[in-house]
């Protein structure tokens, strides 16, 4: 079975770039640099991201890159007669879960299109959007079938491949995600009043920076750029040797930051002209904003094109998350793309259905003192993300060795590399320390 490749340098960056862009830039980043005290927390999440993330990255490129193989076989061909190949099924495992709940949360963005599409926010007053949002996520009906939408849209990209799929659908989606952040950051600015968000989000003021904001901005910049979860990796396996894989690493980390702070530049400035609260939480975008929306002239219009955007960077996410799984399935058990594909958006609908249902009729059903959906939520993010961003730095600073990587990385020499030796370091001791530091903070073993 002939394997597909993606067909150009810019059709590898803009899928790479769609599959770190995605909720938790437009969802996630915005809220928890809110409650970490905005700047200083930014600045030290660029540290990180450049420290810890963009090393990791450049390492499962390289893994991917080298025997153009999925997540398991990698390990296996770099390291055969072996327990290596388990890292493998750990990402991808982690992959399958996590797309999971996370189509579900997608789902409820596609449930504000529909509400911002006939105007029904019109009709509810802003103290009632917080119990509007609950009731939305605990009557299970609208959130079983949106996330099934999700989840048939991802597959249908997956099913078309890896060119005519993945690549021309981030071609086409990218620069329209971009368009649609401009277009509402113009809108965030001229509002009166805004210049206190954008104060927020670049003067820092580090009294507002504790140590737990630190570790919070660590474990985001690893869990942005869709490491320890397959995808990169699996990307990596489609990329061709004259790809630049140190520039490739450099633009998609830059995108996934300059997106994230793009949108911050959305939301806090509307929300600190309207007078709310910029550290509401994880509802921020279905509560705090839909408030603001509907104070502002024109607010449906400006609503509807903001969850479209965050519809885009999900969908862009669902389908790399999507077709690290697939591409192990296909690849395992010598099944089409298509057979696949049908296979585990059935598996995965399975699965996202306990999730669905414990914030609502299940809600009494608990894993460890917490409902299905929270479980998941904990077991990928908290255990498993770690578990695997440590084995890929061990592996490649240990057992596949760092300068292995350095000559996959520099396509044998072809490309300069100034940087190696930091990178060995890097790799080989600061950013499994530092991982394993979120993991045990994340486990509660370290407390602050």
């Amino acid at each position: 079975m002939k394997r597909d490749n993606f067909g150009s340098k810019l059709g590898v960056v803009a899928a790479a770039a769609g599959s770190a862009i995605g909720l938790g830039n437009i969802w996630k980043f915005p809220y928890i640099t809110g409650v970490n005290g905005g700047a200083a927390f930014i600045l030290v999440y660029l540290l990180c991201i450049f420290l810890i993330g963009i090393p990791v990255m450049l390492s499962e490129f390289a893994l991917g890159r080298k025997n153009q193989v999925n997540a398991v076989e990698t390990f296996k061909k770099l390291k055969p007669n072996s327990k290596w190949h388990l890292a493998g099924y750990l990402s991808v495992l982690t992959a399958f879960i996590i797309l999971s709940f996370y189509s579900m949360i997608a789902g409820w963005v596609f449930s504000y299109i529909l509400r911002s599409i006939t105007g029904s926010f019109n009709s509810i007053p802003v103290e009632k959007l917080s119990e509007h949002f609950t009731t939305l996520i605990s009557n299970p009906w609208e959130p079983l079938a949106f996330t099934l939408l999700v989840l048939v849209i991802t597959a249908i990209v997956v099913f078309s491949g890896i060119q005519s799929g993945i690549e021309k659908f981030s071609k086409i989606v990218m620069p329209l995600l971009v368009v649609l952040i401009l277009i509402l950051m113009v809108r965030s600015f001229t509002l009166q009043g805004a210049y206190k968000g954008i104060e927020f989000l670049f003067k820092p003021d580090f009294s507002q920076l504790k140590l737990k904001g630190v570790l919070e901005a660590l474990g985001h910049s690893f869990y942005t750029l869709s490491l320890g979860m397959a995808i990169i990796l699996t990307y990596g396996s489609y990329i061709k040797k004259d790809v630049n894989l140190v520039s490739l690493s450099i633009q998609v980390a830059l995108a996934d930051t300059l997106i994230a702070l793009m949108a911050g530049m959305v939301i806090f400035p509307a929300v600190f002209a309207y007078g709310l609260e910029p550290t509401y939480g994880p509802g921020l975008i279905f509560v705090t904003l839909p408030a603001v929306f509907k104070s502002m002239p024109f607010g449906n219009f400006f609503e509807f094109l903001f969850f479209i955007l965050i519809a885009i960077a999900a969908i862009t996410s669902t389908v790399s998350l999507m077709e690290a799984v697939v591409a192990f399935v296909s690849e395992k058990f010598k099944l089409t793309r298509g057979k696949s594909t049908v296979i585990i958006l059935v598996l995965l609908y399975l699965l996202a259905i306990p999730s669905i249902l414990s914030l609502g009729p299940l809600a009494g059903f608990k894993i460890g003192g917490k409902v299905f959906f929270d479980a998941m939520d904990f077991i990928t993010s908290n255990i498993f993300l770690p578990i695997g961003g440590i084995v890929v730095c061990i592996f490649v600073g240990w057992i596949w060795g760092a300068d292995k990587a350095v000559e996959e990385i520099t396509s044998d020499g072809v490309y300069n590399f100034k940087f190696r030796y930091i990178y060995s370091i890097l790799v080989r001791y600061i950013a499994p320390i530092a991982i394993l530091f979120i993991f045990l903070y994340s486990l509660g073993i370290i407390k602050i």
